[in-house]
């Protein structure tokens, strides 16, 4: 008798776009580490060279600073800047790799990118933005919001634990220190929440297409 194929996602009970935690710890573990040291390796040569590599980042309106939306998150105004980010990008950067490390590669991109863009045409004219807080904000943003469009009640659950512990990022998302790019948190936090809804939108189509049956089909 003919009968409908069973996604694997079905047949193993787990969900890939619903998990909590990635499913490679140990690699995501790798991944978080190596990006967080290579920003302290960055910093390290800022410090070292005579070359002012801040100046490499966002430099609002103007077309010779757009090439800063590739830089801006790899540089940072000093060692305190950086370790202030440290944490929030270590335990935000594993936990977004929930879906593998493929997923964690698109979501990082979209925040990376339109973060960037959205610094450079609202930031305030003759500023240059650089550090990682965009991405670590979009990465909260993509965490707190992921379980809703996933309808997963353990990323929910996960979801309040991380509000609990770093609402006071928060308050980044509004102009406040002339110092600090709230811009960058606005745009890293809803670039985030963009990020979480195109991969909610790819796991329901794939979803559908197996009901379909068709060249799927088997027959024993």
């Amino acid at each position: 008798m003919p009968s409908q194929p069973v996604p694997a996602s079905e047949s193993s009970g787990t969900d890939p776009a619903k998990r909590v935690l990635p499913p490679n710890p140990k690699g995501a573990a790798i991944v978080a580490l190596g990006f967080t040291l290579l920003l302290y390796l960055v910093e390290l040569v800022d410090v070292v060279l005579p070359a002012d590599l801040d100046q490499g980042g966002i430099l609002a309106r103007d077309l010779s600073g757009l090439d800063g939306v590739l830089w801006a998150p790899l540089l940072h105004a000093g060692w305190g800047h950086l370790l202030s980010n440290t944490v929030p990008v270590l335990v935000f950067a594993f936990l977004a790799m929930s879906a593998g490390i493929g997923r964690w590669v698109l979501v990082t991109a979209i925040i990376w990118v339109l973060s960037g863009i959205g610094v450079w045409l609202i930031a305030p004219d003759n500023t240059v933005t650089v550090g990682a807080s965009g991405l670590a904000f979009g990465w909260l943003a993509f965490l707190l919001v992921r379980g809703i469009f996933n309808r997963a009640v353990g990323q929910i659950l996960v979801a309040v634990v991380l509000l609990g512990i770093w609402s006071g990022m928060l308050w980044g998302l509004l102009p406040g220190d002339p110092g600090v790019s709230w811009q960058g948190h606005l745009f890293g936090a809803l670039s985030g929440v963009f990020a979480a809804w195109v991969l909610a939108r790819v796991d329901k189509s794939r979803a559908v297409k197996p009901a379909a049956g068709g060249p799927g089909s088997l027959a024993v």
